[in-house]
Formats: structure tokens, sequence, C-alpha cells
């Protein structure tokens, strides 16, 4: 993303020409072509499937114009991404304007009831937004969610017991529609109503804000909305007699006495009617596409059913895969370039999230439904920056609970046959009904009455790496030259493992050590039958290796983390060089391989004491020909680092050990910046010293909390403890997995991953 007068901005209609007799034209007088003119977030194939409507746009066209909506669509991940994090040039404005225009005859009817919906959190600007943020924030961290979890495991456990010896469901009406609804008013503080009135109200609040309603249909949903909103103010008032009850709005009005600039009169009763929705019909959505695809995918089904523990990282994957916001709306405030076109001032934008969590440049493979994908939690479902949902925590609680009910006492729940069916609008998502069937008699409480008491501690907020787990069997292990062992993991159940691209590494629990070592993946990225692992024997190392040459054996289960990739390959550069020493041969062999495929120009360095201790050496040599450079230090060859030719284009990748990139970080001086990216096999950075170090200050953009760092914790150590999730593996400033973008500040970098540029 760019400003358009950026002198090296990329030509103003870059995926079609002017030629042809296109269709319609863009606000910029871009032609549009066939597929955009056609795009009707309305029709039945976008309700079915997103993702898989904009595919084409997502790989040939990811920013277009659509003349039926008058909007920009945006659907790829890094640009989604980016207009997110810029909510001064992408205003939340217009993210609850009506997008299909009304009548006369509709607008008076709201108008007669009052109707004046005005800003929310979800579409206010700064400077007055982080305020009010700030002031509401308190009762949506972890520790204050935690209070809820009984009342929701009640209500999920009361619900249950009213079908369970029926035998068949509608997951949606007799449960999934209503415990939500429960617990948002009961988050929000509000007296429990009639539900199915509640119910009518929020679906006619979303056609009328995101839907496109008939003609006829506009005058019966302003009454709808117009009743929402008259219900919402009576509420209010109520509450205003004891302002000291428990409550979200509760905590509003008190917070409106102390801060009565911030929190005003019109805020609180918009606020109202619109945490109703947000707090109630996402989560209800989202746990319904969580069933209907976990149900459409038997073996992640069992997997869940027979390990609780994957829970937090499953909901993860439902909201990426099939979340319940398909997609929301941002206003330009000035010229911009998006994904190389050029967008005016004042232009509306669709940005597609749920085509954005199937993007392949973000997630690898993003069709294949992974209930142990690694970097499942990146889903913009929830959105990003400072207007990312508030509820997220809260809908992430109530989606554990009730999949932890569901495949506790009913794991032998199957989907009945049926169409699935959606309310038309561009942004909700969720189907109407989801109708289950199973035998009673099967019921695991009828032989067990322990089924009925909890499994799994439910976890508020992003689930951990750590915890996300999936077991492999060993098909081979052999020695390769020296103490060297290479081992092919498959699925014991002979599924396809997760794609992974070059520079990528897994994680192997080693039994139950505690122990658990990262080693590169070296096999061919392309084969998803197996991942491919090459273990150095270190005699003087922690444990790691020791135990895999071992106890690794052919037929062997293990169980790994991953794939990760940390050490990730540029394929735009114009000349790659690809450095080893001994086994860092790893990573190097998969991207050598993954250039040659590719037809980039590309030379390989391999360094090691004998030929027989060096790894794959046969096999490369034969791939790669004369485009290969073996340095023996036995045979008296070495390579001279101060002789590479490296140029601006060219990217080095380097790993091995310590010396060895030490040596290369002093060649480098004079290449140009960042040219250089290595991947370390241990760290550099020595234990924190607590006399030497000293206390400091961060403060967070999205929630303005204020973390203090004592002086013997890392910014890591005191961020977990003040509850705010940030994902983290080795610990030691080698993956790169807790990197966060620092937007002021000086900076003391102790990292070896990030290069100098990136610093």
């Amino acid at each position: 993303m760019s400003d358009v007068n950026s002198p090296d901005r990329a030509s103003a209609c870059p995926f079609h020409n002017t030629a042809g007799g296109a269709i319609a034209a863009t606000p910029t007088g871009c032609p549009v072509s066939r597929r955009a003119a056609e795009f009707d977030p309305f029709e039945d194939g976008y309700q079915q499937d997103p993702p898989e409507y904009v595919r084409w746009a997502r790989e040939q066209e990811p920013v277009f114009y659509s003349p039926k909506l008058g909007y920009w669509v945006v659907t790829r991940y890094e640009d989604i991404k980016a207009i997110f994090r810029d909510n001064l040039t992408f205003s939340p404005s217009i993210a609850l304007e009506k997008i299909t225009p009304t009548g006369p005859e509709a607008n008076e009817v709201l108008a007669s009831y009052g109707y004046a919906m005005n800003r929310t959190l979800v579409n206010e600007d700064e400077p007055a937004h982080m305020p009010r943020r700030r002031a509401l924030m308190d009762p949506f961290t972890p520790e204050a969610l935690m209070h809820h979890e009984p009342m929701v495991r009640h209500l999920a456990r009361e619900y249950v017991d009213r079908f369970i010896d029926d035998g068949k469901a509608d997951l949606v009406d007799q449960m999934l529609w209503e415990v939500p609804l429960t617990v948002a008013l009961h988050f929000l503080g509000v007296p429990e109503e009639d539900m199915d009135t509640l119910r009518k109200y929020s679906i006619a609040h979303t056609v009328n804000t995101w839907g496109r309603p008939k003609p006829e249909e506009q005058v019966e949903v302003a009454h709808a909305v117009g009743k929402f909103w008259q219900f919402a103010g009576k509420v209010l008032d109520k509450m205003r007699q004891d302002p000291d009850g428990p409550g979200w709005m509760q905590y509003g009005i008190r917070k409106q006495k102390e801060l009565p600039d911030v929190v005003t009169d019109s805020y609180l009763h918009s606020m109202m009617m619109a945490g109703i929705v947000a707090a109630h019909e996402t989560t209800a959505n989202a746990t319904a596409n969580a069933m209907k695809l976990l149900l459409q995918h038997p073996q992640a089904w069992r997997d869940i059913c027979e390990d609780p523990s994957l829970i937090p990282n499953a909901v993860e994957e439902c909201l990426r895969h099939n979340g319940s916001v398909a997609a929301w709306r941002r206003l330009a405030t000035r010229d911009v370039t998006v994904g190389g076109i050029d967008i005016p001032a004042g232009s509306k934008l669709l940005i597609v999230m749920s085509s954005a969590n199937h993007d392949e440049h973000q997630f690898a493979d993003a069709d294949l439904f992974d209930i142990r994908r690694e970097n499942a939690s990146d889903q913009l479902t929830f959105g990003y920056g400072s207007h990312q949902c508030m509820g997220k925590n809260l809908a992430r609680m109530e989606m554990q609970i009730f999949l932890e009910e569901f495949t506790r006492r009913l794991p032998h729940m199957r989907l009945a046959e049926q169409r699935f069916t959606y309310v038309p609008n561009t942004s909700f998502r969720g189907p109407e009904h989801v109708f289950v069937e199973w035998d009673p008699a099967l019921n695991p409480e009828r032989v067990d009455p322990s089924a009925l008491q909890p499994r799994a501690a439910v976890r508020i907020g992003e689930p951990s790496a750590h915890a996300i787990s999936r077991p492999v069997v060993v098909t081979s292990a052999t020695y390769a030259g020296g103490d060297i062992i290479r081992v092919k993991l498959a699925s014991p159940d002979g599924r396809p493992l997760p794609r992974w691209t070059p520079g990528s590494h897994i994680d192997v629990e080693c039994g139950n050590t505690g122990i658990s070592r990262q080693y590169s993946l070296c096999g061919d990225p392309d084969d998803a039958a197996a991942f491919e692992i090459a273990v150095l024997r270190e005699h003087q190392s922690r444990g790691g290796s020791e135990w895999v040459h071992n106890n690794v054996k052919t037929g062997a289960l293990l169980r790994v983390r991953g794939p990760r990739n940390h050490f990730r390959l540029d394929e735009s550069a114009k000349k790659l060089v690809f450095i080893a020493g001994g086994i860092g041969i790893t990573p190097i062999s998969a991207m050598a391989r993954n250039a040659k495929a590719r037809g980039i120009d590309y030379e390989v360095h391999f360094s090691g004491r004998t030929r027989a201790s060096m790894a794959l050496l046969d096999e490369l040599t034969a791939l790669h020909g004369d485009r290969m450079r073996v340095y023996v230090s036995d045979e008296g060859t070495r390579n001279d680092f101060r002789a590479l030719q490296v140029v601006e284009g060219t990217q080095v990748y380097a790993c091995g050990p310590a010396r060895m990139l030490e040596a290369l970080q002093h060649a480098s001086m004079g290449w140009p910046d960042d040219a250089l990216k290595v991947e370390h096999f241990e760290s550099t950075i020595g234990t924190l010293d607590p006399d030497r170090e000293h206390a400091f200050e961060v403060e967070l953009k999205d929630s303005g909390l204020v973390v203090t760092v004592p002086a013997d914790q890392t910014l890591l150590a005191a961020l977990r403890k003040a509850n705010v999730d940030v994902q983290s593996d080795c610990e030691e400033g080698l993956c790169g997995s807790c990197e966060v973008r620092v937007l002021a500040g000086e900076i003391d970098h102790r990292d070896v991953v990030l290069t100098k540029g990136e610093r």
C-alpha cells in the first residue's frame, strides 16, 4: 500500500488493459473486468462460500471496483491488514452505514421511532475512538471475562439437556442462537426479555445495515429496527436507576459520571443496540459455522473429541476457515494506492477478511482445514489494529465451552442431510439451521456419569503454540554419514501433512522428557505425504539430539508442532546465494530445490569437515551440478566469503555454526542492506542479569494499557503477566515468533533473528 503520488507506484490499471470494450469503468477511468462487473455479494455463491467466490480476485485481481456495489473490493491478506492498521487513511465511519440505501417510506418509519444510531466503537474516528475504547475496556480483560465462565457452562449444559435424548436437533434454533444471546444480555447487564423478539430485532438490524432488502421488505425491516432502538433506550433508562448493578452498560453509565465528555448519552444508546448484536450474533454464527465445519471433517471432530486440548486452536482454525464476519467496510480519506490500484479519496472499500483468511501468501495450503495449524490465530475475522473486536475473547470462551460440551456428551453426533441457507448480506455469516442427529443409546453419560464433568480448561485469548501438536509416525530413520540421522515422518492415518515453505522447521517433542527441539525441514515442499529432517548427534547438547538418535526408529510414534517459517525465502530476488556449514544444509537444501524449480539464478556453497560428515551431499551435487560449491576442511578447501559477489537484488541465505556466521557477518559489511539472512543453531544472548538492567514502561496502542517491565523480566514475560497474548516459542531470540511492531521509542535489540534493516 502506498500513496498515489509515490514516484515508483504501479501502473494505474495493472490487471487489465483499456482495450476491448470494457463493460464499465472505475471512478479513476480504468476498465472494469467482466468478473468485477458481475461481483454481487448478495448472490448465493458468496453466501455459501465467500473465499471461493472471490478466489479469482485473490489470485488475479486482488483489488477491483464493483459497479453493482459502488465499492472497491480488497481480497488479499497483506492489503487488508494494512488497511486495518491505518485507521486514519481508512476511516471506519461507514462500517454501520446501510450498504443498500432504503426508500423514503422506510426512512420515515425509522424517523417515527426516533432512530438515531450514531457512533459506536466500530465506526468511530480518532481522536474520539481511542479514549472511549480505553474507558470501556476493563470488563473485556481476561481476568474479568473468567467470571462469566460458570454461567456459560451452566447454560451450555442446560440447553444440551433439553435435546440430548431426542437423537436429533437443530443446533441453531435449539441452542446456538439463544445461549449467546443470553450470555450477551448477561454481559451487558440487560434483563432477559423475549428471545424470539430479540432474534427478529437482531436479524432486522443485520439486514438493514449489511443486506439488500427488497422494496416491499424495507418497511417491515424499518419497523423492527425502530422497535429495537426504542427497546434499547427503555432498557438503558432502567439501568440508570441502578447504575451499580453488574454489566458492561452499567459500567459505561458509571464511567459517564467520571468522563462525561467521553461517554455521552447518545453514545451509550447506540452502544446498547450495537452491543446486543455484536456480543450475540457473531458468536452464534461463529459457533454454527464451527459445528458445520467440524462435522464435515470427521477426523478433526474425532481428534477434538479424543483430545480437548486441541479445542482452543480448533476455534481459531474455524474462525479462519469459515468465520462469522465475512467482510467489513472502510472509507478512504485521501488518495491512496492499495495493491497497485489507485483509489481516490472518498472511495468506499469492502474488505473481504474471509478471502484474506484463505490467502496462500499467509496460510500455507490455505483451503485445508487443519485444527493444528500453527498460525490459525493470524485470522482477521476479529479485525486487526485499534478497532479489533473488543469482545473477541468472550466469543472464544463461549465457542470453547460449546465445543467442549458437544464433544464430551455427543461425540457420535453427525450432520443430517440438508442444504445450508444464509441471511443474504455482505458481512455477518452463519447458517440459519444446522440439523444434526445421533443415536441416544450411545450417549456416553448413560454408561459413564463422568461424561457430564468438564474436561478442558478454558483459555482466555489466543491459544498457545506449545499446546498444538500433531501425531506422526516414523516411516524411515537412516544414517546419512557421520553422526547424522535422516528421519521421514508421516501421518499415522495416511492423511496429507500441512504444506510448508522452504526455510520451515518443526518442533519435535522428545517423548516425556519435557524437551522439544526445532529441526529444519529438508525434504520436498511439494511432498504432502512426509516431513523430512536430518539431526546431528551433539554430544555436548542439551539432550534433544541424543534423544532423537537413541529413540527414533522406524514405526515409532512422535508428536511434532508446526511447520513454521522464520527463515522465509524471497522468491522475488534476482539471484540467490545459499551458504551452509555442516548440518546447516537442512533448510538450505529445500531453498535451493525451490530456486531451481522456479528458474531463479542461484548458487550453493556447502562446507564441512569431511565429505563423509556432510549430509545430503551426493543428492545435492546430482541435483545442482555446477551450481554447487563444496569446501572440505580435510581436503584443504575453504570458502572465502570476501570473494562473494553480492550486488543489489542478490539475497544471501546462511545456516551453520556460529563461527561461520560471524565471519559472514563481517564479510557482509560492504553488501547492500539486508542482503544477508541468517538461521542460527543457538542463541548468543546471555542470561538476563537484573543487576545490569533497568525497569521500563511500554504502552500498548490498541488497548492503551501501560505495562511496567521490571529489571528481572523480559518484555514478553511482563506482557504475559498482564494477560496480553503474544505468541512465542524459543524465548531465546532465535525464532521471531514473538515479533511485534514498535511504533515509537528506542529499542535495545537482543535477538539474533532480525536483520539490520528489520530492526
